[in-house]
């Protein structure tokens, strides 16, 4: 099967980076049980691309710990044959550093891509589940006919009770979740490439 995966706020905890650089910056406390939408409001469009910008370099990318069992649930994916697509809406100048992150925490992955349109990325390359926190992303998935898993954050809880996405608080829970899934999957996939 073919699995694609986000990085901030789905392997680590993004959140908290951005809320302390537009702390920093701005003044602007971005309270993360607060955050019940996609979009950020708190912050003009031009500071929080800033933030973004600030917290996607390399110093600040290698500094994030990932998930408990984040690490551990993709590369027993990936051990039993799964391909592994690490995707991220980060700039493509943060490539090498987000490749030397994953290196750094030992994650096993077939390939890395930079990109705004991830989902589009997904079905060019034949995807069969995304794993991501953004509702829009989720949302794209589904419509595509991708399958789609998140960890749960206030900002995409609706969308999973509505579109019956797989959600858990942490990657153990993600993991038990997707297992009774991955094999259909792998299967429907597999079937689908031959019968191609």
């Amino acid at each position: 099967m073919r699995i694609a995966i986000d990085i901030d706020s789905t392997l680590h905890h993004y959140w908290d980076v951005l809320s302390d650089a537009a702390r920093r910056r701005f003044g602007v406390d971005l309270p993360y049980e607060e955050q019940f939408t996609w979009g950020i409001t708190r912050l003009k469009p031009e500071q929080l691309d800033l933030c973004i910008r600030e917290t996607h370099c390399e110093d600040v990318i290698f500094a994030s710990q990932p998930y408990s069992g984040a690490v551990e649930t993709v590369n027993r994916w990936h051990a039993a044959g799964h391909f592994i697509h690490i995707t991220t809406h980060r700039s493509p100048d943060a490539h090498e550093a987000t490749a030397r992150w994953l290196a750094h925490i030992g994650l096993q992955y077939d390939e890395l891509y930079c990109s705004s349109d991830k989902v589009s990325r997904c079905q060019e390359i034949g995807i069969d589940l995304l794993i991501d926190d953004s509702p829009e992303n989720l949302l794209r998935a589904v419509e595509a006919g991708i399958a789609a898993a998140t960890i749960a954050h206030p900002w995409n809880e609706d969308v999973v009770e509505e579109e019956g996405i797989v959600a858990a608080r942490d990657w153990d829970g993600l993991a038990g979740a997707l297992e009774a899934q991955l094999e259909p999957l792998r299967r429907r996939a597999a079937e689908e490439r031959l019968s191609h």
